[in-house]
């Protein structure tokens, strides 16, 4: 059970003031089910059903911050019994050989052993072990000492998550609401998505942060909500704001 945690949330915009919020935690709906299925992730979707049948061993994933790389990893690991490898982990799942399935998640961004890369890669491709590997950036931007790693991670079946359209990201806000349990209405999320910038990061950001301004205000999340939302996140691009975004008379 998670303890609630008290935590000084964002100033309030309409009053210029803060006050103390209870934060209870959530938990990501992550199951089969729960994984939105659109044009931009169809084809790595597809590739993690088809298990066992792949043609070859490794897959890649590659996509921006919440772009679902994460959820698909879990299904695959669901659907096959595959086990999640550590930072020090992967020598010693080179040298244990055999078939059965691993995951091995951001591994363009933690500090994994590169030797232990290498010889995980050259396993798996030897003994047609499933790998499935994500990263946010393509092979080629991985920080790597030298080739051998990226030469053989060149290898894997890669594919890129991204989202495509209007659709794609209403459906995001409503799942990841909905994962906090809490009902918004579609005109605050249409509000949203003709206004927001277009990144499945930046939807995470948005629906946590109106998540947090509501709380701080006792309120729903509504218009206003949504509209002092987008003015944070332009403030921490450094854009200006738009003071269109208050325009607060679908709120009641």
């Amino acid at each position: 059970m998670v303890e609630p945690v008290a935590i000084p949330p964002p100033p309030d915009p309409s009053t210029g003031k803060g006050q103390l919020a209870l934060e209870l935690g959530h938990t990501p709906a992550q199951g089969e089910a729960d994984f939105l299925v659109g044009e931009g992730n169809v084809l790595a979707h597809g590739r993690l059903l088809a298990f066992p049948h792949w043609p070859d061993p490794i897959t890649l994933l590659i996509g921006p911050v919440s772009s679902g790389k994460s959820h698909l990893a879990r299904i695959f690991a669901d659907r096959s019994g595959a086990r999640f490898a550590g930072v020090a982990d992967l020598e010693a799942f080179a040298t244990e050989g055999g078939q059965s399935p691993l995951i091995v998640e951001d591994v363009d961004r933690l500090a994994y052993d590169e030797a232990g890369l290498f010889h995980l890669l050259n396993q798996s491709m030897r003994e047609t072990r499933p790998l499935l590997l994500t990263a946010r950036e393509d092979v080629a931007n991985w920080p790597l000492a030298t080739d051998d790693v990226r030469s053989r991670a060149r290898r894997a079946t890669a594919f890129t998550l991204e989202l495509t359209d209007d659709i794609q990201l209403s459906h995001m806000f409503v799942k990841l609401f909905g994962d906090r349990q809490i009902k918004v209405d579609p005109k605050v999320v249409g509000y949203l998505v003709a206004r927001m910038e277009r990144s499945t990061e930046e939807v995470a950001l948005l629906a946590d942060l109106m998540d947090r301004l509501a709380l701080a205000r006792g309120t729903a999340i509504t218009r206003s909500i949504a509209a002092a939302a987008l003015d944070r996140r332009r403030e921490a691009r450094g854009e200006a704001s738009n003071e269109q975004d208050w325009d607060t008379q679908d709120d009641e």
